[in-house]
């Protein structure tokens, strides 16, 4: 892949619009795609594609236009994630991840901290990571006069030896309170480990991170004024809003696929020898699996727009969203959830069965498509998404606020 930008992003003003951004976007993906597959196979640190994102704008894409950011919203956002994830699936998610915790602080913080985070975030390109697993409970947050250290360990970091800024999570000492703070991703204390070895997203640099008495002001605890935690309904949103990201990239790695199998069986795919077709495009089997899975993406590409939408209008008023408001969301985000995941694990795994025993081939790559959707969507069990639709359908209830819903 180049490590240049393209001469236009360097003189040029920013994109202006959503379809210029997704414009960019598919730019961007033009280029990661050239040598995908051999990245992936790789596996090494994706410092050339997250530079790639910095140059293109994308990074900056959410952040204030005073400041020279893209000013752009999530609806936007989320298919400009869909449109990198097409071409690869790791960065598509590093992308989306950064989007979330850097509109993190505007989430859980107070105005006057996200607002000096959006715009360091913009002035400096910063690329966000994440220490925020929350199936792990051991890092400890203890108090040091007008300072906080945390210490501990997470299974995974998202993000992490790419990254500028890493958001941690931990718990205060003695209590039950959760506080995130943003700080640099060479902080001393801060190691993140080469563990990251999983069959799928392989350039996402998800490993494991030791935390060992990271300092930061208590001035920079998400939330907290005077060292009291000033909640909002507001706060919760963090979880729909990034399982939209997951989303998005599980749309944009199946569409990714299905595209990439199309040109593969118009130019290499075999028809049967007994099928009496000379083309490979003109089997009927073959033209009705193209059709079936398009149909199916299409549609939940829809629904995830018509999700997104909703979403955006709770995003325009923080202060005014309500605990059912909220909640009604989370059950859109969860059916989008549910079809998304299916959608995208059955293109990826029927495009074989149209492009023949020859794409199997390990220089092809396209098992890592299936590798990615099946990895990631392991996230949070998809029945569980599945089953706050049904309760909602059938007794009114809403999802409680949690970790995963």
């Amino acid at each position: 892949m180049s490590t240049a930008a393209p001469t236009q992003w360097k003189t040029l003003p920013a994109p202006g619009t959503p379809a210029a951004w997704i414009e960019r976007a598919a730019e961007v993906a033009a280029l990661l795609a050239t040598d995908a597959a051999a990245r992936d196979k790789a596996g090494a640190t994706p410092y050339t594609e997250i530079q790639l994102l910095k140059d293109s704008g994308l990074v900056t894409l959410l952040g204030p236009p005073a400041h020279g950011g893209g000013g752009q919203d999530w609806t936007t956002a989320y298919r400009v994630i869909r449109e990198v994830a097409k071409a690869d699936g790791s960065i598509g998610q590093l992308l989306g991840y950064h989007y979330l915790w850097n509109w993190a602080a505007r989430l859980v913080g107070t105005r006057e901290q996200w607002e000096h985070v959006e715009a360091e975030a913009v002035r400096q390109t910063w690329f966000f990571g994440g220490a925020v697993n929350p199936r792990d409970t051991d890092v400890v947050v203890t108090e040091h006069g007008d300072d906080l250290l945390f210490t501990g360990a997470k299974t995974f970091s998202t993000g992490s030896k790419v990254s500028d800024v890493t958001v941690l999570e931990g718990v205060l000492e003695g209590t039950d309170q959760h506080i995130f703070a943003i700080v640099p991703s060479d902080s001393e204390g801060l190691v993140f480990h080469d563990d990251w070895d999983n069959i799928g997203q392989r350039l996402t640099e998800s490993g494991g991170v030791t935390i060992d008495g990271v300092r930061t002001p208590w001035a920079s605890a998400a939330g907290y004024v005077d060292k009291e935690f000033r909640p909002r309904v507001y706060n919760t949103l963090n979880v729909p809003t990034i399982q939209l990201v997951f989303i998005s990239f599980y749309l944009g790695i199946a569409a990714g696929a299905l595209e990439t199998a199309a040109t593969y069986t118009r130019t290499k795919t075999r028809s049967w020898l007994h099928g009496g077709y000379d083309r490979a495009v003109d089997e009927p089997y073959v033209i009705d699996t193209y059709g079936d899975l398009t149909a199916k993406l299409w549609a939940v590409e829809a629904l995830a727009d018509a999700v997104a939408a909703e979403g955006q209008k709770l995003h325009d008023a923080p202060d005014e969203v309500t605990e059912r408001s909220r909640g009604e969301f989370e059950v859109r985000v969860a059916a989008a959830k549910a079809r998304a995941t299916e959608v995208a694990l059955e293109v990826t795994s029927r495009i074989f069965e149209v492009t023949g025993a020859r794409a199997t081939a390990s220089a092809e790559g396209l098992d890592r498509f299936w590798r990615n959707i099946r990895t990631h969507t392991l996230h949070d069990p998809v029945a569980y998404k599945r089953r706050e639709v049904g309760r909602h359908v059938l007794t009114g209830e809403l999802p409680e606020p949690t970790w995963y819903s």
